[in-house]
């Protein structure tokens, strides 16, 4: 369950003021279909972040498990630096957004948003560091629809009254927390 609870709260965090968490807003607006668009969210993110699990579990057999250790603790730390950073819609993205309808643009926009995105990044990591692979892949997905679900649900309106930097402060010291907890205590 730990891989769950940490999984869950560490991409519901770092996904608050992050580019996709923009991108569901400016979904929500245009579409007006909030449940469609949810579930646009979550097969998006169940398809990338099983891949990004993946790719984590694979690199936690490939390397050893110092080496592992070290590269795991300097992602964590790296990630908590890269949450400081705040993100901004790139207005490529803002014209991937109006093809097709609400699902499939929110679909691809999406998937592709994600990819190469802290969110992601996390996940690869959680996923080297626990060997509950599919409480990985559910944990970031629920935290991915925590983060994403009341912006789509109450539009532009709770967007402006989020506290981002103390977001992205948070974020950060959580992935800190977790970057000296992997080298304290090791993988898994």
């Amino acid at each position: 369950m730990d891989a769950l609870f940490v999984s869950t709260f560490a991409v519901a965090v770092a996904e608050i003021g992050d580019k996709t968490q923009l991108l569901a807003l400016l979904l929500a607006a245009r579409y007006r279909k909030p449940w469609t668009i949810v579930a646009g969210i979550l097969l998006a993110t169940l398809l990338n972040h099983a891949l990004a699990a993946w790719f984590g579990a694979a690199l936690s057999e490939w390397l050893p498990a110092g080496v592992l250790r070290w590269l795991v603790a300097g992602s964590f730390l790296a990630v908590a630096l890269w949450t400081l950073r705040p993100d901004r819609l790139e207005e490529d993205e803002r014209r991937k957004a109006s093809v097709g309808g609400a699902f499939l643009a929110t679909l691809v926009a999406f998937f592709l948003a994600e990819i190469g995105d802290k969110t992601q990044v996390a996940t690869v990591l959680l996923a080297a560091q626990y060997e509950a692979l599919a409480q990985v892949i559910a944990g970031t997905t629920l935290g991915m629809l925590i983060a994403n679900i009341p912006v789509v649900l109450l539009g532009a309106r709770f967007a402006d009254r989020l506290p981002l930097r103390a977001a992205r402060i948070a974020a950060a010291l959580l992935f800190l927390a977790l970057a000296v907890w992997v080298a304290w205590r090791g993988i898994g």
